[in-house]
């Protein structure tokens, strides 16, 4: 049997398995970004939080606990494997007497994939409050005193002139993390949770096809992180007001003209 019958036979037997492989690592990458990105933004306005000679002294205490509070929290899951941090939180939270084999199974939803969302969405917190840190650092200091000079309070002025701004600037290396988030959501299968990567060991547990078995999520990787990059491409796009291609084999843009 060819390589190629056997992918076929793969398909044909188990295309119900890949599919749902691909459901959940969409679905691990899109709440995983989307919450992280809330997430992210929480962090960065504690890590940026200005500590006034005005301020009562147990303000400003509190404001030195929320940004090493923040600035741990950042380095830990920043400089730690995620799939460390999923080894972690899924046998270390039985401590706490949480035991996610326990939550219910119903099809992709069961307490693997809970694990897999908490884990995926703080690693990506981490990453996006230093995404949107940059993003507000990068915003001319001159808009927020002209805004405060306007009568805005610090937090009008942040989520209304400020915010608005760096997540324009950074919407590029935001929808990057999800393409991240797309592939690295492979690891998490090391908890039990049945991803796209996964899927194969089911797939090929029988037939031994595994070689087959991996070109198949090698394809379909590929094709979710060019429609991901194509997703990008367009909103970029607009928001420029350009025709913008961006090559997902390059790390640069190729601008084209109208003409």
């Amino acid at each position: 049997m060819s390589s190629w019958d056997k992918i076929v036979k793969l398909l044909e037997d188990y295309y119900q398995t890949f599919l749902n492989g691909v459901i959940s690592t969409l679905l691990l990458a899109i709440v995983g970004t989307g919450i992280g990105l809330l997430i992210g933004i929480i962090v960065a306005l504690g890590r940026n939080i200005k500590i006034k000679e005005t301020d009562r002294f147990i303000i400003k205490i509190l404001k030195r606990v929320t940004k090493v509070l923040a600035s741990i929290y950042v380095n830990f899951f920043r400089g730690t494997p995620m799939m460390v941090q999923a080894m972690i939180i899924f046998f270390g939270s039985s401590l706490f007497g949480i035991n996610w084999t326990n939550m219910g199974s119903w099809w992709i939803f069961n307490g693997y994939m809970y694990c897999g969302l908490f884990v995926i969405t703080i690693n990506t917190g981490a990453y996006m409050s230093e995404i949107i840190r940059s993003g507000l650092n990068g915003i001319d200091k001159g808009q927020e005193e002209a805004s405060r000079s306007l009568g805005m309070s610090y937090w009008k002025t942040m989520f209304l002139v400020i915010m608005p701004q760096a997540l324009r600037n950074t919407l590029p290396t935001i929808l990057n993390e999800y393409i991240v988030n797309v592939k690295d959501s492979s690891v998490l299968n090391v908890i039990g949770l049945t991803e796209l990567y996964a899927s194969v060991s089911i797939a090929t547990n029988k037939n031994y096809f595994k070689v087959e078995g991996y070109i198949i999520i090698a394809i379909i990787y590929l094709v979710l992180t060019l429609l991901a990059t194509l997703l990008v491409n367009i909103i970029q796009r607009k928001l420029d007001g350009k025709k913008i291609f961006i090559n997902p084999f390059k790390h640069t843009k190729e601008v084209i003209s109208y003409e």
